[in-house]
């Protein structure tokens, strides 16, 4: 255990109280580990954000039970308060409670408070441990800054003088998902403007913003490539006129090579396709060429390989799984661009991969998926649910008109394509590409219910086999957070060019401060789906060639709204292992689940039936689900179908989404 851990454990002995009362305006409690070290002492974490909901949970699933002299959901209940204002609690919590404080500036204070407090939780460990090894004196603000970013992201902008130097530590920092907050970024930027050699680039925004950043460089290797005489079939827009000139990027440089290389690979840069073999290209770049279909499958070989070796563990965080699920997104995205006769042959080594992140998936949830639903949603949402929060801090950000645009059923691997599409026919338009968590099960009534209400799905109980409330649950989010009702749109069922008209007419309204619109395209193409997923790929990029999807990103953008895009799930190829003939389906169509009312029905499984119960805070205590297991469905033995409802890297891992126009993206 890490010394960070061993301090915030040692304010919680496990023998002095039932019920405790942290205050943490810094959300030092919401990290995985310490959650999941918690709970191996007996706590669970519980947030305070409603007061209503938080004392139904705490009378009737804890203190009922240890009335009773029984031992509850837990050993001890831990009150989260996201602040220090503990007194403007209920008077019986304050009396019963043991209080905990926790901050920041007690933690570290040989360091800045107003710095610390700008890194995420993700990097709190290191930096204790950084601090107790080499904090020497009390530093002020500019020293805070440089020791972070020394000891937390490995970059020292006094040593970088050179433009290797400089593209090589941006490689390496957005190849490992490390992109610096704005305060760092703007820090390395002050430093390094002085340097002749970096005075046109818009430093703030590389080491800050890894869509503007992987822009550039994509730009960079395409005119690398033209100087070197290859040309290819990606476009570039006439009119995008505000685009700077990509800037010349020392791409032949050992450092920045090998990151340029695994960044081809892994599907985060995307090779140019041409025609013919140029004699003048060096042999390392043609990683970032596609000659001929087989340069293709080999790619995705070679990228299917490095996923295999690199699938994380237990420890793993949910950073790591959102960035796997893009890669595999990737992987699966350019195996399905392939034609069938070079798919063929490596079709096997796919699934193979597949298989393998959905165990090792499978293996992570069961011990952190719990503490999902209370990490903070500040710097972006880790959960569907926690999608509207951050959407109201961006408001109060100055992001005054948001819209969330949720494709109902979209997987990773089908966002790759759409933004492959996309960025060819819209080269003006760019993304900020993440991901957050679908709830469990991974059925629409449960995850888009809990997307657009803001809440788990135990507090929709009596809506949760239908989606019927969602446009009062998402006008009622926003009620709260401040706006009118007419001030909330709310739109279903948008799937066809021909309803961009009436859509365009409602959110021209300039009241509207907050839309929803689902767009059903996807979901409806996977449930008719009869040649699995690489049929689906073929009707995607058919409604592609309609124009739906840049038509509706570029009206949005054009009346003035902060565009994010989401799902509610994703869906998986899987293979029939029996039907089941008990209990009743929340959603007929979600093949991956059942869901029962009773603990004896979902008991009842037969036993040559392969699948797995898995507990779900989150739920009604009266709907349990029961999973397929691995890649199967609950339908006729060997049939295949796609299908969503269970936990799989490409079901649960969803893709969330910022649209901007290139010429601002940040």
């Amino acid at each position: 255990m890490s010394l960070w851990i061993e301090r915030i454990l040692k304010e919680f002995p496990s023998d002095l109280s039932r019920f405790w009362i942290a205050a943490d305006p810094d959300d030092v409690l919401l990290d995985e580990q310490i959650l999941v070290s918690l709970r191996s002492r007996g706590f669970e974490l519980l947030p305070f954000e409603d007061s209503v909901a938080f004392r139904t949970d705490y009378e009737e699933r804890y203190r009922a039970a240890w009335d009773r002299g029984e031992p509850g959901p837990a050993e001890a209940l831990v009150l989260h308060l996201r602040s220090g204002a503990v007194d403007d609690l209920p008077w019986d919590y304050l009396r019963d409670g043991r209080r905990v404080s926790l901050s920041l500036a007690d933690l570290f204070p040989k360091l800045s408070y107003a710095v610390v407090r700008q890194i995420g939780s993700e990097h709190l460990e290191a930096l204790f441990d950084a601090q107790s090894k080499h904090a020497a004196q009390t530093l002020g603000e500019a020293g805070t800054k440089d020791f972070i970013l020394t000891h937390i992201f490995g970059v020292s902008p006094y040593l970088i003088s050179r433009p290797e130097a400089l593209w090589r530590e941006l490689l390496r920092l957005h190849f490992s998902d490390k992109v610096l907050p704005p305060v760092f970024a703007s820090h390395v930027a002050s430093v390094l403007d002085g340097h002749g050699p970096f005075k046109d680039l818009r430093l703030n925004e590389l080491f800050s913003s890894k869509g503007y950043f992987l822009r550039v460089v994509q730009d960079a290797w395409d005119q690398f490539l033209a100087r070197n005489g290859v040309t290819g079939s990606r476009p570039v827009d006439p009119a995008a006129t505000d685009r700077e000139a990509a800037p010349i990027i020392p791409f032949e440089h050992p450092d920045v090579r090998v990151l340029v290389d695994s960044m081809f690979l892994d599907g985060t840069l995307h090779p140019l396709t041409i025609e013919g073999r140029p004699a003048g290209i060096p042999e390392w770049a043609r990683v970032g060429l596609v000659e001929d279909p087989d340069a293709l499958a080999k790619l995705v070989t070679e990228g299917a390989s490095r996923l295999a070796d690199s699938l994380p563990g237990t420890e793993a965080s949910h950073r790591d799984w959102a960035q796997v699920s893009r890669r595999l997104g990737e992987v699966i995205f350019r195996f399905h661009s392939l034609a069938p006769a070079q798919a063929a042959p490596i079709g096997d080594q796919i699934l193979d991969v597949q298989k393998a992140a959905d165990e090792r998936l499978r293996e992570w949830a069961a011990v952190h998926y719990a503490d999902l639903p209370s990490l903070p949603a500040a710097k972006g949402p880790v959960m569907v649910h926690h999608v509207p929060r951050f959407l109201s801090l961006r408001r109060d950000a100055g992001e005054i008109r948001v819209a969330l645009l949720v494709f109902d059923g979209l997987a990773m691997d089908q966002w790759a394509q759409i933004r492959e599409y996309v960025e060819q026919r819209a080269p003006e338009l760019a993304f900020e590409e993440n991901a957050c968590f679908a709830w469990l099960p991974t059925l629409t009534s449960v995850s888009r219910q809990a997307l657009f209400s803001g809440l788990k799905p135990r507090e929709f109980a009596n809506s949760i086999e239908t989606t019927s409330q969602e446009p009062t649950l998402w006008s009622r989010f926003w009620q709260d957070h401040g706006l009118r009702a007419n001030e909330v749109l709310y739109r279903k069922g948008v799937k066809r060019t021909e309803q961009l008209a009436e859509v365009e007419v409602a959110i021209a309204d300039p009241t509207v401060k907050a839309a929803g619109i689902v767009v059903d395209t996807i979901d409806e193409i996977v449930h008719g789906a009869v040649l699995g997923k690489r049929g689906i790929a073929s009707q995607i990029a058919s409604w592609c060639e309609s124009g739906f999807v840049e038509r509706l990103f570029g009206m949005l953008l054009e009346k003035g709204f902060h565009v994010y895009l989401t799902a509610d799930h994703g869906n998986v190829e899987a293979v029939g292992i029996g039907r089941l003939n008990q209990g009743v389906a929340t959603e007929l169509r979600g093949e991956r689940v059942r869901t029962y009312r009773s603990e004896a029905l979902a008991a009842s499984t037969p036993g040559d039936i392969q699948a797995f119960r898995l507990d779900i805070a989150g739920l009604p205590a009266d709907f349990l689900p029961l999973f397929a297991g691995g890649r199967g469905a609950f339908v006729q033995k060997g049939e295949p179908i796609v299908a969503h409802g269970g936990l799989s890297v490409e079901e649960l891992v969803v893709p969330f989404i910022k649209v901007t126009r290139a010429s601002t993206s940040k």
